[in-house]
């Protein structure tokens, strides 16, 4: 079985760095939401938090799959190959989500 070669592993280093910037981004969200909601104490920001929350588990599931892309590769995992397939496109929705975060956190901030 052929492994990952040299540009999918680059592209799945990549992309789980920037799953984990998502995350990192996520759990500043959440805490500024937290302190916004002890201040006004809005049902929107509980929304927020909620939507925030939800977000954050989907970039911790992305980027552990991805890290499982680096621990075991094809190599180790012959009977499930297909498992390897979706770097790219799960770097491309990191990719984006990244601006999309970086956009919210900085609205969020000011």
């Amino acid at each position: 079985m052929v492994g990952l070669d040299f540009g999918q592993i680059l592209i799945t280093y990549i992309a789980l760095s920037v799953g984990i910037i998502n995350v990192c981004l996520m759990m500043g969200l959440i805490y500024y939401y937290g302190r916004t909601y002890q201040e006004v104490k809005s049902s929107f920001t509980i929304g927020l938090i909620y939507f925030a929350s939800l977000i954050l588990i989907q970039n911790v599931f992305t980027t552990l799959f991805l890290a499982i892309q680096l621990i075991f590769p094809p190599a180790y995992i012959s009977s499930i190959s297909e498992v390897h397939e979706p770097i790219k496109p799960l770097f491309f929705i990191n990719l984006i989500q990244l601006i999309a975060l970086i956009i919210l956190f900085r609205i969020t901030r000011n």
